[in-house]
């Protein structure tokens, strides 16, 4: 349960490639660098109610500590990361201070992620490159094949008019924003339990986008909302892929992680409704950027 819903931070932290997916299903008018500094304080506030929420339930039941290895083997440990933490900086450095835009700074990753797995850990031959390669080439494709796809949905979703429509049918329920975005909320959570992630955000997007415009809320921060919603869901059946992956690693039932994965789905429902109502936790850093 910790590990299926640690997960969920790294869908907002930078650099979140489901930000660049929000970005150009939105047209491309919504600042990648802005999405990215957006994330940063809600991926912290979850990194902390899930460590909260892990001790609390391990003191409740009794759970053995372990042994604290020690200072020194924590440094060890986060010198011999620091090579693979670089690459974070360099993508969200870059983009966040314009020297280069979101695709040179996928482009500038892939040459120092690669030189430094050949030339630091040394962990990949010329079968493991090939391999890598031809893995990134699929799921590349799929990508652009999904993004094409959100083009032409988009373009009928403003043809038949459904934006409008469904601007209409919430003010016709209510005119109070943090209704709409309860609403909204509950509408995602729902989708999310059958819906991947970056369908979702294509479907959603020239849906809601229009509508959370109209009753005044930054795109940004509903771009964090949305995010937030698809990955609580990926913890969610009956699809929950990240959930029917940890279960398969760990090899227990999801009727066993279901049965005490609920403090963990409320520590992340808790931050969900911070980023909702509390505007500031995700504008408050990319203001500070500007």
């Amino acid at each position: 349960n910790v590990t299926v819903n640690a997960a969920i931070i790294a869908l907002l932290v930078p650099p979140s490639h489901n930000m660049i997916i929000y970005s150009l299903a939105a047209g491309g008018t919504i600042s990648i660098a802005d999405l990215f500094t957006a994330g940063i304080i809600p991926g912290v506030l979850l990194a902390a109610a899930l460590m909260i929420t892990a001790y609390i339930v391990a003191r409740r039941r009794g759970y053995p500590a372990g042994v604290f290895p020690g200072w020194f083997n924590v440094l060890r440990c986060v010198v011999g990361a620091l090579p693979g933490i670089i690459l974070i900086a360099i993508i969200f450095g870059g983009v966040r201070s314009g020297v280069f835009t979101a695709t040179e700074s996928s482009c500038i990753a892939v040459v120092y992620a690669l030189l430094v797995t050949l030339l630091v850990y040394r962990e990949m031959d010329w079968q493991g490159f090939v391999a890598a390669t031809l893995g990134a080439v699929r799921t590349t494709a799929m990508v652009l094949l999904v993004i094409g796809t959100a083009g032409a949905f988009g373009w009928l979703m403003a043809f038949l008019q459904v934006p409008a429509a469904t601007i209409e049918l919430m003010q016709s329920i209510s005119s109070n924003k943090y209704v709409i975005l309860l609403l909204i909320n509950i509408l995602l959570l729902v989708l999310g339990t059958f819906m991947d992630m970056a369908p979702m955000i294509i479907i959603c997007t020239p849906i809601f986008l229009p509508l959370i415009k109209a009753f005044g809320i930054d795109p940004v921060q509903f771009g964090i909302i949305l995010i937030l919603n698809a990955g609580i869901g990926l913890n969610t059946p009956p699809v929950g892929s990240v959930l029917f992956v940890g279960c398969a690693v760990g090899k227990i039932s999801i009727g066993e992680a279901m049965k005490t994965i609920w403090p963990f789905f409320g520590a992340s429902i808790a931050v969900l409704m911070m980023v909702t109502y509390i505007p500031a936790v995700t504008l408050w850093l990319p203001a500070l950027f500007r």
